[in-house]
């Protein structure tokens, strides 16, 4: 039990045997016959070997310690595929959450447009001696002029996106 335990605590902790034997400042022939059972090491070697590996010496005396997970690799590839699996989730809702921002802001700026059309141009018919109404009224007028010329090109433009989108799911 104290062989085993000793090798899997190196082990566990990334040590050779001549790594641990410099920190005990023994050699490591001594090392290696205690993982071999074929000598212990006294009481001040057990505490020196407890507070290396930050393990009471009950658990070094008592039954096996567990070795560490051996596919470490393997543990954290899944957790990255977990991860990958999360990221990839979020960027499809950003791009449905992105798609149907745009299917709305095309039908907002349709609608726009087409009340516009409606209502034609009521400011032409407003008394502009009063200047609070001339000052509504040129700016109706520079908000229509301005929107109706570029509200094709903003429609045609987001369809396209929202198409290209559309088109290219992954």
């Amino acid at each position: 039990m104290l062989k085993d335990n000793l090798k899997i605590l190196r082990k566990n902790s990334g040590l050779s045997q001549e790594e641990l034997s410099i920190k005990l400042n023994v050699c490591r022939q001594t090392i290696s016959k205690w993982e071999q059972g074929l000598s212990v090491p006294d009481a001040e070697m057990l505490i020196s070997i407890s507070e290396v590996f930050k393990t009471p010496v009950s658990d070094i005396l008592g039954e096996n310690i567990l070795e560490k997970e051996k596919n470490d690799v393997k543990v954290i590839s899944e957790k990255l595929e977990v991860i990958n699996e999360q990221l990839s989730m979020m960027q499809k809702q950003k791009r449905k959450r992105t798609i149907k921002f745009l299917i709305v802001l095309d039908v907002c700026i349709i609608l726009l447009f087409i009340a516009l059309a409606i209502l034609g141009s009521p400011y032409q018919s407003w008394d502009y001696g009063n200047p609070e109404w001339g000052v509504i009224g040129t700016l109706w007028h520079s908000f229509e002029w301005i929107f109706f010329k570029v509200a094709p090109i903003m429609i045609i433009l987001i369809t396209l996106v929202l198409g290209i989108m559309l088109i290219r799911k992954k």
